[in-house]
Formats: structure tokens, sequence, C-alpha cells
């Protein structure tokens, strides 16, 4: 192991047939160029970007400002402030008006088709791909706009026609994991049916568990979803005697619990009102406009307007230098921003990296004193990790040589020696220190 990138280690995928405005919603959220184009397979293979998302506590670059303005020893912050008070030195990233934003890998994912599970399309590339990924959106047509190959159909669609897009792609998503984690099971059943009659139960989660590794399972994860794939199977009899459609059944408990798809229903401005109403997913459902996201982030990188991500606002930087046309369109916008409150891009990325990965975002300092790396950085690497994760293993993620070596962390902020399982938590800073 090595020093990670920049503290990235969360990878989210983005998944969705043809033309759902997928690569719309990848390159709003990483400003990367992709190609966007209005055919089937335009993203031939995965796309991989950065995304920024604010961390949800403050930069502790404001507890450093605010110490020193109280002892006299820097002015208080200016209205042209560029950085709007902000001190650090982010590595990665960027920190203005203390709100600092990390990173995260964004895998924008070739289109899927149905039969992906049966070789279809990109086949196993494409599921191999969505197995290397922490969490996985699902961007969807809310609009209803196009028909489950991905083909245009035309705007306009009743509430009835879109509702009906709408669930017919969450099905095949789930229908294709479903098949794919199913072919695993069947693969090699017979030998994981013999550990039954030596291990009982235990052996059989245990050669599932072992099957399902690849795709991030979790012996817990696959005793949970064992259970519940009981408790709706009374008279299951012995495994041996099980037939397809019974380990069909046990996939779809399994998969719920490895592959909780977040749902992006795109187009939203265009769909039909209440076409979300009665969608359900084991995940999270965020109503989005992509093109709305890029168009502003592209407004806001020519110095047009100053918007935010994740706000349902933004201000214009001078209405002079705009064109009639540009003036109207970016008016629009705004009413559509307000409406919606937010055009849902950054604020589905918030959720699924903070509260469905249950992730924070800690500081690791070579000064506990003035919060400095080697080079006297303030607070140069904000890094994205599992809640409660312990003072060795986030060593680890800063380096390797850390984790091998480490002999106690110093609390930043307390000044308190703590050991390796010391569980982290949101906003900490942490001195590491390490034998050389």
């Amino acid at each position: 192991m090595t020093r990670s990138h920049g503290g990235i280690t969360v990878k989210i995928g983005l998944v969705g047939k043809p033309n759902v405005g997928k690569s719309t919603f990848f390159s709003a959220a990483t400003l990367a160029k992709v190609d966007i184009a209005n055919y089937p397979f335009c993203t031939i293979e995965p796309n991989v970007g950065v995304a920024f998302v604010a961390a949800r506590i403050h930069c502790p670059c404001k507890d450093i400002r605010q110490r020193l303005e109280k002892e006299g020893r820097i002015e208080t912050v200016t209205e042209d402030d560029p950085r709007q008070g902000s001190l650090c030195e982010p590595r990665t990233g960027s920190c203005i008006a203390h709100r600092r934003l990390v990173p995260c890998f964004l895998i924008d994912i070739a289109g899927l088709v149905p039969g992906a599970s049966e070789g279809r399309g990109r086949g196993n590339a494409f599921l191999a791909d969505l197995a290397n990924c922490d969490a996985l959106i699902q961007v969807i047509d809310a609009a209803g706009t196009t028909d489950i190959e991905g083909n245009p159909q035309g705007a306009n669609q009743s509430k009835e026609t879109a509702q009906q897009c709408i669930g017919e792609e969450i099905e095949f998503l789930g229908r294709e994991l479903d098949a794919w984690i199913a072919g695993l099971l069947n693969d090699g059943w017979t030998r994981g049916v013999r550990r039954v009659q030596a291990e009982g139960e235990k052996g059989l989660v245990g050669y599932i568990h072992e099957q399902l590794t690849g795709l991030g399972a979790t012996s817990q994860s696959i005793a949970i979803s064992f259970e519940a794939f009981k408790s709706e199977n009374d008279a299951l009899g012995s495994p041996w005697d099980w037939d397809q459609q019974t380990i069909a059944a046990l996939a779809i408990h399994v998969r719920t619990a490895l592959f909780p798809i977040h749902i992006a229903a795109n187009k939203f401005d265009i769909a039909p009102a209440g076409v979300l109403q009665e969608v359900t997913t084991n995940g999270s459902l965020m109503p989005c406009m992509a093109d709305m996201e890029l168009a502003l982030r592209r407004a806001a990188s020519a110095e047009l307007i100053s918007y935010i991500p994740g706000q349902n606002t933004f201000e214009f930087t001078s209405k002079n230098s705009l064109s009639e046309p540009q003036l109207k369109a970016l008016n629009h916008m705004l009413e559509r921003l307000s409406t919606n409150n937010g055009t849902g891009v950054s604020t589905l990325l918030d959720t699924v990296l903070f509260d469905e990965l249950d992730h924070i975002v800690v500081y690791p300092v070579q000064d506990e004193t003035h919060w400095t790396d080697g080079d006297g950085k303030i607070l140069p690497d904000a890094f994205v990790v599992p809640s409660g994760i312990q003072a060795k293993l986030l060593a680890y993620k800063v380096h390797s040589d850390l984790g091998d070596g480490f002999i106690r962390g110093v609390d930043g902020r307390t000044r308190r020696v703590v050991g390796a399982e010391h569980e982290m938590s949101d906003g900490d800073v942490l001195k590491i220190h390490a034998k050389s």
C-alpha cells in the first residue's frame, strides 16, 4: 500500500440505459469533457473523474482563524477576500468561506441494456465495473422520453407513461444484477451443498460469501440476506434439492444487500407533475436536472454567475456582459432552481457519500499545534473515510509507512494522546506519530 490519491478512496458508479443523461450528470459533477450525444453506447469505456462534495462540517481552518483573530495575530476577514476567510492550503479540492470540498471518484459506466448478464452489450465487462464501485447511482429518465433500450420516444409523455418507464428502468437493472448473482451462485452449487452436509447452514453461508467476495460481500451482509431469504421461504427443504427458481430468489435478497441502488431521477424539469409518487427503491431517490447543473457550472466557470453547487439560487456577476438570450436562459434556470430546490446533482452525491456510505472527513497533519504538514502548509489534506475509522487504519490510508510504524496519535483540538484503536469523528484533526 502506498500513499492514496489525495485521500480519494470512494468510488461511485453511474449506471443506466443510454440517453438518460448519465454522461451529462458525470460532466456536471466533475466538469470533465466527455462525449455527450443522443445515441446508444456513446460511452464505450468507463470514464473516471473526480467529483467534489462539500464536507458537512466547516473546515478546521475556521477554528485557526478564530484563534488567530482573538489573539490579534491576523486581521478580520475583509469583503474583498477571494477566499472569504479560509486559511487552509488544500492539496486536492478547494476551500472558500471554510466550505471544504473533498473528492470522490465518479465512474461513468458504459450504457446498460437488458441482457447484460447474458453477455449483451458489454456484458461481464459492464458487471465487473459495477463490482468495483462502493455505491451505484442509476440515472433514469424521469420524463419518460426514452424506451427501455434508450431510444427516443418523444417529450411530453403522460404521468402514467413516465411512471411506467421509470418502473421498467429500475426493475431491469435489478433483474440484470439478480441474474448475474444467480449465475455466480449456480457455478459450483454442487460443491457448495457438500459443505452443508459437512458443516450445516454455516457451510452454505460460507460458500455464498466466497462466491461473492469479488462483489464486496461480507460475512455479515450474506448472513443478513440469507436470514431474510429464509423468513420469506418456509418450506425450503435441503439446499441440494433447490431448483433454479429458489436460487434466483436467494440472489434477489443478496443483491438487495450488496447493491443498494440510488436513483437520480433526471430530466425532472420536463417530467410530468407527481411522476415520482409511489416510486420505490432500496436506496436514495433524488429529482435531478443534470443539463441545468452542467450549464450553471459552465456559466460559473466563465464568471457569468456566482453559483455554489447544491444551492437553489445563484447571483449574476454582471448582467451587462450577458446577451439577451443568455440572460433569458439564466433567468429561466433561476426560476427552475427555486421551484425544484436545486438541481439535485450535488445533493445526491452528498447523500450517497455521507449518509448511505456513512463516511466522514478527517484531517491528518504533521504539526498538531499549527495543523500543518512538513512544508508548513495549513491543513493540506482532507480524507474521506468510513465513520468511526480507527487511528491506525487512517494512518495506513495516508501512507503504508505510517501504518506499519504507528506509535500513537495526537488529537489536534484537545492535544490528547490517542491509541491505535481510537475512533475518528467527523472534522477531526490528527497528528500521527510513527517509527521512521
